[in-house]
């Protein structure tokens, strides 16, 4: 009897998390593609924003995640952008090259259409290495990324970078 029940609850333990952790291979597929969009960025939560104009690829190949792109400010200020990320049953992890070239670590959960990822800044940014990075599927053919950061001044959550894209 108690190896029935020790089968038992090991099935339904796999049943239940088993079909959260297979849900992540089709939701980053739905990710992949050529995109093209633009929005804003601030060097420093104080900071003007920058418009950008930007370019992605986007590979997903099993539970993993690649973005590769380009993002244009001020007309002739260009850098590369990119983000790996591996999901590990309900866990995201991974590194982001933002416009400054160091590599920062990602590390998160996705809830619905969007992955929220602690970021793990490679150099003090805005007074301590902490921010959060959301990248969004807004509908099959749209995605936000979407970085926040807290204001060391005022304490106060700012929104650092925007970027809105559409497949192309």
């Amino acid at each position: 009897m108690k190896c029935w029940r020790y089968t038992a609850v090991t099935a339904l333990f796999w049943m239940v998390t088993g079909g959260a952790y297979a849900d992540e291979a089709p939701f980053l597929q739905s990710l992949a593609g050529d995109w093209t969009g633009g929005g804003m960025m601030k060097r420093t939560t104080s900071s003007s924003p920058v418009n950008l104009s930007c370019n992605f690829k986007t590979e997903a190949s099993g539970e993993a995640l690649s973005m590769k792109g380009i993002c244009r400010g001020m007309i002739v200020v260009t850098r590369a952008v990119s983000a790996n990320i591996k999901v590990n049953g309900a866990q995201y992890a991974g590194s982001y090259v933002g416009p400054s070239g160091g590599v920062s670590g990602l590390r998160g959960t996705r809830s619905g259409d969007a992955i929220n990822l602690a970021v793990r800044w490679s150099k003090v940014i805005n007074g301590d290495r902490s921010a959060s990075m959301t990248i969004q599927r807004v509908d099959t053919d749209a995605i936000r990324i979407r970085t926040v950061d807290m204001d060391p001044a005022s304490g106060q959550q700012v929104v650092t970078s925007d970027l809105n894209l559409r497949r192309n």
